[in-house]
């Protein structure tokens, strides 16, 4: 039987599902969620390729220019905030639905856009559809994962990410190549280049509409909704031969005393929050406060303008999204066999080196016509410099920060903190987006100082308090000892 309500069915369906196929169904569901992933990245990055475009047809300045950027950053905080108590509501699946209609009309808005303010208002759309998908795959994804796969699962929503980092690239690069006169040209089928660059989104945003339909809702959020049968259906997918009933009565256990979560559950001795929720909050701070979407958001601009031309900074934007992708094959390879904490101690350690090498490089660099003349020793350093960047963030930070997001705080609490660190990180994310331009215009070797010190303490910070969370269930999470401890 298929509905797992009778007990025939409930019987039958862990005996039929060996551990590999488990295995299999569990890194697709997996898999499907994480395409939220995809679309952040998409629509996050395909922007990248349009600034310049942005600029002359709109007459922006740099401020102007920053925040139009930015904006869809501050839509995703407060996507991120509703995200989690909406979930617990309605269900993770029908959130991802509601995220991908958003992200649809978003992508068409932004394409029709007809001046900087409605196109701020479109990409703010766009953004509370990303904050919600950042929420909800994380969490899903440590909510059907078994304890010990979870790391490699919880990293796919990074792969997705930077796959549709790399996507929107591609897409731009693409799309400039065949229009007359790049993004500020015209493109062959009419219409200016940008304005298919962002229509480009509606696309992977319909893909995710559609697969989120086909995936089971999470096993807690049945359990807690009393719909035991089809929790238990769902787990014996995912479980193989485990021990289903044992994990019902786990997540049963665990929320035997649930009610709406409250953001006053959160609140602790610890200026107004649990500890654990700070350290959420603050890995997520420190993600972007190394300014990693400077690379992803501003990469072509920032390479044309110390002397690269617009298909060459383009393709070196591609390049980076390339390095990107392999790196975080790496995180995944890594994760559950390291643990989370050496990765982030690595990954801090080589952005802080490669972060202090290209603020060398910028801030001695002769200034020619206001901006920073990279010659023939420190333009290929800079360049090199920042591919190992974005290796050393994509193979710890990206993917390892969301995994522990997903799995670092107990059940009960699970969503409201999961939304305020999310919420955390967009604000953090914005705040580097908005500032980078004018910062930069001043000086780009201070602004990569900047990074350069929150990379050093993002290392200090994880080497003090930040625990291991590996192979924990996520029952247990209660009982997480400090990193003094271990």
């Amino acid at each position: 039987m298929t509905t797992g309500r009778s007990g025939a069915g409930r019987e039958a369906a862990p005996e039929q599902a060996g551990p590999s196929h488990s295995a299999a169904t569990a890194v697709l569901l997996a898999g499907a969620a994480a395409l939220g992933g995809f679309l952040f990245g998409y629509d996050s990055s395909v922007i990248n390729g349009t600034v310049d475009a942005l600029k002359s047809t709109f007459h922006l300045n740099s401020f102007v220019v920053g925040f139009v950027v930015s904006a869809a950053l501050l839509g995703c905080a407060v996507g991120a905030w509703f995200a989690g108590p909406l979930a617990d509501r309605i269900g993770r699946v029908r959130t991802m639905l509601i995220a991908s209609l958003l992200f649809v009309i978003s992508s068409a808005g932004s394409a029709l856009a007809f001046s900087a303010v409605d196109l701020t208002a479109w990409r703010l759309l766009g953004g509370v559809a990303i904050g919600a998908a950042s929420v909800i795959a994380p969490a899903y994804i440590a909510e059907i994962a078994p304890a010990e796969l979870r790391g490699r699962l919880g990293s796919l929503q990074q792969m997705a990410i930077v796959l549709g980092i790399f996507a929107a690239l591609v897409v731009d690069y693409v799309i400039a190549r065949v229009s007359d006169g790049g993004a500020s040209g015209t493109f062959p089928w009419g219409g200016g280049a940008w304005r298919w660059m962002f229509a480009s989104a509606i696309v992977p945003a319909v893909v995710y509409g559609v697969i989120a339909t086909t995936i089971p809702e999470s096993p807690r959020y049945l359990v807690k909704k009393r719909q035991v049968g089809r929790a238990r259906q769902v787990l014996a997918r995912v479980m193989g031969r485990g021990d289903v009933d044992a994990k019902i009565d786990e997540i049963a256990r665990s929320i035997e005393t649930d009610r709406p979560v409250r953001l006053g559950d959160l609140r602790g001795a610890s200026l107004g929050l649990k500890p654990i929720v700070w350290v959420g909050v603050l890995l997520s701070v420190f993600q972007q406060f190394v300014g990693i979407n400077v690379i992803f958001y501003y990469s072509s601009s920032l390479w044309q303008a110390v002397g690269f031309s617009e298909n060459d900074a383009m393709l070196t934007s591609v390049i980076n999204s390339i390095v990107n992708v392999a790196a975080t094959l790496v995180a995944i390879a890594l994760v559950d066999r390291i643990g989370r904490r050496p990765l982030l101690l690595a990954g801090a350690a080589g952005m802080a080196v490669t972060l202090a090498t290209l603020t060398v490089c910028f801030a001695t660099a002769p200034v020619v016509d206001g901006d920073p003349a990279l010659g023939d020793v420190a333009g290929p350093v800079a360049l090199v410099a920042a591919n190992l960047f974005v290796v050393s963030f994509a193979a710890s930070w990206g993917p390892v920060v969301w995994v522990m997001l997903g799995e670092m705080f107990n059940n009960f609490i699970r969503a409201s903190a999961l939304a305020v660190a999310a919420a955390a990180q967009w604000l953090a994310n914005w705040i580097v987006t908005t500032t980078f331009p004018g910062i930069s215009g001043f000086s780009l070797g201070l602004a990569y100082g900047i990074y350069t010190l929150f990379a050093v303490l993002a290392l200090v910070f994880v080497h003090r308090l930040v625990p291991e969370t590996k192979g924990r269930e996520l029952e247990d999470m209660d009982q997480i000892p400090s990193p003094r401890r271990t």
